[in-house]
């Protein structure tokens, strides 16, 4: 990431401009995500998970559709 200084912008507001820029990016939850090695399965395992959690809280949200 890059970010350049504008003429009259204070060191604060170059931080600030420069941290908004690497979350909008997702830099450095891509990065944790990547910190260990983890296999199909687990990734597979986990998305299904968050696919029924997922499921269940619409389905509390809208009581006229069908509960699980």
């Amino acid at each position: 990431m890059t970010v350049k200084l504008r003429p009259g912008e204070s060191q604060e507001s170059l931080l600030k401009r420069f941290r908004k820029e690497v979350a909008q990016s997702r830099v450095l939850s891509t990065y944790r995500k990547k910190r260990w090695f983890v296999s199909k399965s687990e990734l597979r395992r986990k998305a299904k998970k968050k696919a029924i959690r997922k499921a269940r809280r619409k389905a509390l949200k809208s009581p006229r559709e069908g509960r699980i």
